[in-house]
């Protein structure tokens, strides 16, 4: 340490020392020495916080941030034939339903069948007493044999007269009365014929006959209960479901398209129970003579062989009428449809992996694919899932271990009331 240096610092050591007096006497020398070593301490603290983060500061950044792909599963856009085809709720109805009532009183006897079996048209099914009814006829088969034999007699009587009248052994008068005698007792036979006729009629009524083919209800009356003709309950229903109809209702938009396409030919009928992938097919057999003005609805039917009974009446089905088909349609899954602010849309995959969100025109879905308009052509792969996470531009991995399934083999989805219509 120089001369220079020790002097300066023992005032300073003056200033620090607790001992004595001259420990709180400061000269103005050792005021500005205590400045200048408290402006080097800060001076050293700031120079030493800097070079420790300058190298920080200074090392170069080597590694760029990774943007990760997206996983997505992705389909091609196909071009194919499509059915123009309109969806509806449809009412499963028996093709014909009879309750079976009887025509004459009497007490019920018989019950041939069991509630819920299947008969036949012209089987026994319900037995009357039938003893009054027999007895009935026995009566007027005898009225007519007494009145057949007096109308025989009179009938001989006037032959008799009319000789006798040609010889003028009689009067006009009593030629006139024994013809008159002998066409009143015929008009009498006649009557009894038919009163025979009845008898025998009412006797037939005494056994009831299945009229159609079908599944009988629950029994309303047994066995042992007096019925009165005509009687309310019935005794029983009977429905015919082979076949079968299926009753459903469509927009009236659709009636023109309907009515010139089943002029040209049998349209098609499909009825999908829910839960179940195989429809039952059939064809359009009816078209109602008026739309009802309440909901503006046409109803139809369609004709079912219903042979496997898989259709029963009052089933509710999805039911699908097909008018023609489209050649040529653009479709994609249904899955791919995107809808936004300015409408819908779908992310197309470009050959580098990125995707671009273009705005599409979808015309109608059905089981599981959309038919497209304009926006998309064939061969391209639209992105159906993993859209959440998609932003244009985004770079995606196409997952090829799960693969989409095809708009065909895919579970066809709850229809609509009716699909928008194209035109083929």
């Amino acid at each position: 340490m120089t001369g220079e240096a020790a002097l300066r610092t023992l005032p300073v050591l003056a200033f620090w020392s607790p001992f004595g007096p001259g420990a709180t006497v400061m000269n103005n020398s050792a005021r500005k020495t205590r400045s200048l070593i408290a402006g080097n301490e800060l001076l050293m603290l700031v120079v030493a916080v800097t070079c420790v983060l300058m190298p920080a500061c200074s090392r170069p950044n080597t590694t760029a941030p990774v943007v990760s792909a997206v996983p997505v599963l992705a389909a091609t856009v196909e071009q194919k034939n499509v059915p123009v085809e309109i969806q509806a709720i449809g009412t499963v109805e028996a093709f014909s339903m009879v309750s079976v009532k009887t025509q004459i009183t009497g007490e019920l006897t018989n019950v041939f069948f069991k509630e819920g079996q299947d008969v036949h048209q012209g089987d026994l099914i319900f037995k009357l007493d039938e003893r009054t009814y027999a007895a009935e006829l026995k009566k007027q088969q005898a009225n007519l044999a007494r009145d057949t034999a007096q109308a025989r007699l009179a009938q001989l009587d006037a032959e008799r007269f009319a000789g006798l009248f040609k010889e003028g052994v009689i009067s006009h008068q009593q030629y006139d009365q024994a013809q008159a005698s002998a066409q009143a007792l015929d008009a009498v036979v006649q009557a009894d014929v038919a009163a025979v006729e009845n008898a025998r009629v009412q006797l037939t009524y005494c056994s009831i006959y299945s009229p159609i083919n079908g599944r009988t209800g629950p029994l309303m009356i047994h066995r042992g209960n007096m019925i009165k003709a005509n009687d309310t309950p019935y005794l029983v229903n009977i429905s015919q479901v082979e076949p079968i109809f299926v009753s459903f209702a469509v927009p009236e938009q659709y009636l023109a398209d309907i009515k010139v396409n089943a002029s040209k030919r049998d349209l098609v009928v499909r009825a999908a129970i829910p839960g179940n992938d195989a429809p039952a097919v059939g064809r359009l057999s009816f078209i109602d003579n008026a739309v009802d003005p309440v909901t503006g609805t046409i109803r139809l039917k369609g004709q079912f062989a219903n042979a496997d009974r898989r259709l029963w009446p009052g089933q509710f089905v999805n039911a699908t009428l097909t008018l023609s088909e489209q050649v040529g349609a653009v479709v994609v899954p249904s899955q791919a449809i995107q809808s936004g602010q300015q409408g819908q849309y779908v992310f197309v995959i470009n050959p580098d992996l990125t995707v671009a969100a273009r705005p599409v025109e979808v015309n109608r879905s059905s089981h599981g694919q959309a038919v497209v308009n304009q926006g998309l052509s064939s061969g391209e792969r639209v992105v159906t899932d993993g859209q959440l996470r998609l932003v244009p531009g985004s770079r995606v991995e196409i997952k090829p271990a799960l693969a989409v399934p095809s708009p065909e083999r895919s579970a066809p989805e709850k229809p609509a009331v009716a699909a928008k219509d194209a035109r083929s």
